[in-house]
């Protein structure tokens, strides 16, 4: 057993425990909107974490995250950006227009400052800024594949001084190309799980909403 601080509260807990495991099974009461229990989507769990003996604070995803000796953390709200890129992907018909269209959507991204701020944000490692510039550049394959693993957390949203929103413009990338390409297989077999009934969704958790009719 270890003991951290979560949220200002001391708990106990395995070492095998992920933070949110812990803080769950310390009989605490989860903030709204952690995807992987039903209540949101994911990378709603980030988390800012200091260990034991060292001054820095780094972001940190709960769910996947181990509870160490001392560890002090604090759940993050959720945030959202003050800016919204709206569009349609059924809109962009021909493949040839999308380096163009995305800087008309995302007119901040060719301003990337190469801060390095949203690398340093991004709990899962992602080298973000340069996905950010591979688009910029018309390598929408390549920006796609950095974009890959995002779980659209927003804190890298959240440290870009040029207020390009990087996980939007990752998320649109890979938006586009599977809209201009075969489906990703796995979200075609998850969709016909669903309908076929063998999956079910809770709407009666805290936070579900049913799809309007």
């Amino acid at each position: 057993m270890v003991r951290l601080i979560v949220e200002g509260r001391s708990i106990a807990a395995p070492a095998t425990s992920s933070i949110l495991q812990a803080f769950v099974q310390a009989g605490e009461t989860l903030v709204e909107g952690v995807g992987c229990m039903g209540q949101g989507v994911c990378g709603s769990c980030r988390v800012l974490v200091r260990r034991a003996g060292r001054p820095d604070v780094g972001t940190e995803l709960a769910c996947e995250t181990l509870v160490e000796e001392g560890m002090q953390v604090s759940f993050l709200d959720y945030l959202t950006p003050s800016t919204h890129h709206v569009y349609r992907i059924e809109d962009i018909a021909d493949s040839w227009q999308a380096p163009r269209k995305l800087l008309e959507i995302f007119p901040e991204a060719p301003h990337c400052r190469h801060c390095g701020g949203c690398d340093r944000a991004c709990p899962k490692g992602l080298d973000v800024q340069r996905g950010v510039n591979l688009a910029v550049e018309g390598e929408l394959g390549a920006s796609g594949q950095v974009f890959d693993e995002c779980v659209m957390c927003n804190l890298c949203t959240l440290a870009c001084p040029e207020h390009i929103d990087p996980n939007h413009l990752g998320l649109f990338v890979r938006r586009l190309i599977a809209s201009a390409s075969l489906r990703p297989a796995d979200v075609m077999r998850r969709i016909e799980q669903i309908e076929r009934g063998e999956m079910s969704i809770d709407f009666g958790a805290p936070g579900a909403r049913r799809p309007a009719d």
